[in-house]
């Protein structure tokens, strides 16, 4: 499960690149989401790591998107 940031970086990676056909830099992430540069890096990694893009740090403004949504969890809690 994503947390909020990792969510949000997720979602502006997947809107930027689908209407401008880029995907966005490091320095448009930190305006987006108001972070530093090496708080956006962690998501990166993150969402790298979970397979929901392909990234790396040794090329950071090169990403693409896998998986555009958070993925569903396979297991439900049904309480009543």
């Amino acid at each position: 499960m994503l947390q909020d940031i990792e969510r949000k970086v997720l979602r502006i990676i997947f809107n930027y690149s689908l209407i401008r056909r880029q995907p966005p830099t490091i320095d448009v992430l930190c305006v987006k989401t108001g972070r530093d540069r090496g708080g956006v890096m962690t998501v990166l990694e993150v969402l790298a790591r979970e397979k929901y893009i392909e990234w790396n740090r040794s090329n950071p403004e090169h990403m693409v998107v896998i998986e555009g949504w958070e993925r569903k969890d396979e297991v439900r809690w049904r309480g009543r």
